[in-house]
């Protein structure tokens, strides 16, 4: 989330909006962060969840990044068998939609998350820290 919300703040202009909806569905969980940014064009979309892959190199020069985060963010919803989707359009801002399955464990299972997490996913996912915190306002 704080990925998500971090590229909508980089790159929605001042007075612009972002907004995130939780929907519970019984059996899945949808949630969305739209913003009214910059927006992806359409022959981009499909790169942007490829590890060190941004939809502009310029970009980086305004906002930085290394081009990871939406990788990550991908692969975290993947271990919790979701999918992640993007309806966008240049110069119309980004919506970035998540579905998760609601999964309810047994009570006798006192098994740590951790552990149930297959070691090859581990292993893709680099935490990076958003620079969110350090958002330029000037």
């Amino acid at each position: 989330m704080l990925n998500l919300l971090s590229n909508a703040v980089k790159f929605t202009k001042s007075g612009g909006s972002i907004s995130v909806d939780i929907c519970d569905k019984g059996d899945v969980i949808f949630i969305s962060v739209k913003d009214t940014g910059i927006g992806i064009p359409k022959n981009k979309q499909k790169i942007i969840f490829e590890r060190f892959r941004q939809v502009d190199n310029l970009l980086t020069r305004y906002y930085e990044g290394s081009g990871i985060g939406l990788s990550i963010v991908k692969s975290l919803v993947e271990i919790h068998d979701g999918k992640i989707s993007l309806k966008s359009g240049h110069g119309k801002g980004s919506e970035f939609i998540i579905e998760l399955p609601v999964k309810i464990l047994p009570e006798q299972n006192n098994t740590p998350l951790v552990e149930n997490i297959q070691q090859s996913y581990v292993e893709r996912i680099n935490i990076e820290f958003s620079d969110i915190y350090s958002c330029n306002t000037g």
